[in-house]
């Protein structure tokens, strides 16, 4: 079936909602979402959303700029970060007019705490500076916003998966979706197509990703002759819950939580003297990972513990709650008594399709634009994050950039007339979707998945080196050979989630290898790629993005300045 709209936005978490807000009203505006709206994974986000208020103690905008650019390790475009962290104080009392119930002080104010990398006078100690809900900051912003979107009766897809983007000539006219339930293939016809469908943390066996992040839509971009930005960079969150990953929110080192090996140590303290276990999260995580490396895991286990008893229950209870339940349910432990195991978990894509500051993503390293295409979050590369991510910033950026682009497209499309996208997309979704039914190959989904997984984990998360890349790029390309023998075995039309699963894995190993690729050929050591055949920051030859093209002999990479406006780089210390 076709079906025509003004606006069509892929992914309903807090950049795709956030737009959508933006334009309801003013336009026709549907939303797709491959889960139900509300279980986006935007709703996992414990630990809040960062803006220098100054509601606990003095802060200041250029402080937040700075801590984003050294977070960064200087490899974030200081023009996007300035609209970021400026416009952060209008984003957080826009969510508190909507109805989010912030926590608060004594005072009635929005209440802050601090969060790692977030410093006051450049780097001197740590502030608050992290709005927040308790632990479940995402969970309510995430319904705040949904529950805008329906009273402006923006039109939902719930439960229906993006197959490809409908290009005619350069523009993107829209979008062909599955539906889950019923097995039909749509064509929603567009004037402007944003993609907000968060990351693709599911190429790893740990990560704190919800199942539904498997990053196809990278993919579909890439296929299109779209370059992908900075996919080297990926985070690994130091306190993921062992050994599921389960994320242990900085939220919990925040309140006054600390890191300790098997002697009892606080070890932060040899790698980051001046705010310990507040560092960012690359550092924090090689930390953990070198302790473990060198005998003092737990036990002599690949985990730390996180020690919470000396907050008491009363504060547990209060702030941490979330946290508290996870680690009751999933590892059987009270840390109101007992510490949490944690070890790094993957997280947060830095990198992905890249965009300018309103969101219009761009063709190549010269800044063409693809018109009619949008992106926003975390399958978005601005790039304000740089090399990595600091904890707070994710939900920011969601918003600031959500909106940004919700007003370019809803101003846009005023001069565009509707286009007619050829209903070839449908029959070429069709056929695809055909082909992959049809298959009775003797290779199965689940196997070469775990195999992909291991093989990331295995050569390209926290400490990489290039005999390890190309071994991890060989194994990969001989995956993607394997699966082309896969078998389908479900034939029915009703939630086939194999077929599903068969289409998201053969984008998953596109993208691992572009991951791979793209680590292979920086060789330096730069925020959250460590490379330890290259242990040291090279800014002479890599202080820029890396830019990686699908071409007929195989990924190729180009590389384009990084636009730095105010801080120079100079050593990242903590």
């Amino acid at each position: 079936m076709i079906f025509q709209h003004n606006i069509v936005i892929v992914g309903a978490g807090l950049a795709g909602l956030r737009a959508a807000v933006e334009c309801v009203g003013q336009a026709n505006v549907a939303v797709v979402s491959k889960v139900l709206p509300t279980r986006s994974h935007s709703g996992a986000a414990q630990g809040g959303i960062t803006a220098p208020l100054g509601n606990e103690e003095e802060d200041h905008w250029e402080w937040h700029f700075y801590d984003t650019v050294k977070g960064g390790d200087y490899l974030g475009d200081q023009d996007a970060i300035e609209i970021l962290v400026k416009d952060s104080p209008r984003a957080i009392y826009e969510l508190e007019h909507m109805g989010v119930p912030f926590s608060r002080t004594a005072e009635g104010k929005i209440a802050q705490r601090n969060f790692g990398g977030h410093t006051r006078d450049y780097g001197k100690k740590p502030v608050k500076r992290a709005c927040y809900a308790a632990d479940h900051t995402g969970r309510v912003v995430l319904d705040t916003l949904f529950d805008q979107c329906l009273r402006h009766q923006a039109k939902f897809y719930p439960e229906h998966y993006l197959l490809s983007l409908v290009m005619d000539k350069r523009r993107c006219v829209g979008v062909v979706i599955y539906d889950l339930a019923t097995g039909e293939i749509h064509l929603l016809q567009a004037k402007a197509v944003l993609l907000a469908t968060g990351g693709c943390g599911k190429v790893y066996t740990t990560t704190s990703n919800g199942n539904a992040t498997t990053g196809e839509t990278f993919s579909l971009a890439y296929n299109l002759g779209i370059p992908l930005e900075d996919m080297e960079f990926v985070q690994f969150h130091p306190t993921g819950l062992y050994p599921l990953g389960i994320l242990v929110s900085e939220a919990a080192r925040g309140e006054g939580g600390f890191l300790r090996n098997r002697l009892g140590e606080r070890f932060m303290e040899r790698y980051a003297p001046t705010v310990k276990d507040l560092a960012a999260r690359d550092v924090v995580s090689r930390a953990i990972l070198t302790e473990i490396r060198e005998g003092r895991g737990i036990g002599g286990k690949g985990y730390v513990h996180l020690d919470l008893t000396h907050l008491g229950e009363e504060k547990i209870q209060e702030k941490l709650w979330e946290i508290a339940s996870f680690a009751r349910i999933y590892a059987g432990i009270d840390p109101v008594y007992d510490p949490v195991p944690v070890a790094p978990t993957c997280h947060y894509m830095m990198g992905g399709i890249p965009t300018d500051v309103d969101g219009r993503v761009l063709a190549d390293e010269n800044g063409s634009i693809v018109p009619g295409l949008y992106a926003a979050g975390e399958c978005a590369c601005v790039s304000v994050h740089g090399a990595t991510r600091l904890g707070c910033n994710s939900l920011l950026d969601l918003l600031v950039f959500g909106r940004r682009s919700g007003l370019v497209m809803k101003d846009k499309i005023k001069d565009i007339d509707h286009p007619s996208a050829s209903k070839d997309s449908l029959k070429s979704a069709e056929e695809k979707i055909a082909r992959l039914s049809s298959r009775h190959g003797r290779e199965k989904i689940d196997p070469l998945r775990k195999e992909m997984r291991s093989v990331m984990m295995d050569y390209g998360s926290v400490f990489r080196n290039e005999e390890g890349l190309k071994r991890g790029i060989e194994e990969i390309q001989n995956l993607k050979g394997r699966y082309k023998e896969i078998g389908v075995m479900n034939q029915g039309k009703t939630f086939n989630y194999e077929l599903m699963e068969a289409f998201e894995l053969g984008h998953q190993l596109d993208l691992s290898e572009v991951i791979l690729f793209s680590a292979l050929h920086r060789r330096e050591s730069r925020g959250a790629h460590y490379r330890e055949d290259f242990p040291s920051r090279a800014d002479r030859y890599f202080l820029k993005h890396t830019l990686v093209f699908q071409t007929p002999k195989g990924p190729e990479a180009r590389y384009k300045p990084v636009k730095i406006t105010r801080f120079q780089p100079e050593a990242r210390v903590y």
